[in-house]
């Protein structure tokens, strides 16, 4: 469906607003980002886990929803408009949005970020270079016992996606990333705990 077609409909009340992750994936999400207090999504889209994440987040937690949102023809975004829309459904903690690339966002975030996230849910660009960007960038950034969550990064049986650049750089380089652990999978979702690092305390309140 075209997007302006789709607006109208969902103006209307006659569509929701989309998304390409699976109800499972979502409830994963909601579980590893409860009580969070410093939450990154890359790729927010029409805002459907975004609204997951700010319901699951601590009460005084921030949300930053990063995507470059380009304007369409008529000079504005009808993505960002429905998203907005959706996210202010939930009140719990605060919201910035950041209109620009997850790379870019992640060389920004020491200037637009207030202290470190301990979750990031990269959602982005699939491809090799585009999921790269997000993890070199993003990675750096998560606290020790923070979290990151991987859309489209592995294939299942209903997405066979063995071919896409982002199962394969998740295979091939963060897979063996040593900073980081596999501690869940749901459907094409991978979710990897930053390790502690020697001296530091884990968010258990044990040594790392």
């Amino acid at each position: 469906m075209k997007v302006a077609a789709h607006f109208v409909l969902w103006k209307l009340g006659l569509a929701k607003a989309e998304t390409q992750t699976t109800e499972g994936e979502r409830d994963c999400l909601a579980r590893h980002a409860a009580g969070r207090r410093r939450v990154v999504e890359i790729g927010v889209w029409h805002g459907v886990t975004t609204r997951r994440l700010r319901r699951a987040m601590a009460a005084e937690g921030v949300l930053y929803a990063v995507d470059p949102y380009p304007a369409g023809r008529l000079g504005v975004s009808l993505q960002l408009a429905i998203a907005h829309r959706e996210v202010q459904q939930e009140s719990n903690g605060v919201v910035r949005w950041v209109r620009m690339t997850g790379e870019q966002a992640a060389q920004e975030f020491d200037h637009i970020g207030d202290g470190r996230p301990d979750f990031v849910f990269i959602d982005g660009d699939h491809s090799w270079e585009g999921l790269k960007g997000d993890w070199d960038g993003w990675s750096r950034h998560v606290v020790p016992d923070g979290v990151i969550a991987l859309h489209d990064s592995r294939a299942t049986p209903v997405r066979p996606i063995h071919d896409a650049g982002s199962v394969r750089f998740t295979c091939e380089v963060i897979n063996r990333d040593t900073r980081f652990e596999l501690i869940d999978v749901v459907d094409t979702l991978s979710v990897f705990r930053r390790r502690c690092d020697p001296g530091t305390v884990s968010r258990g309140g044990e040594a790392g």
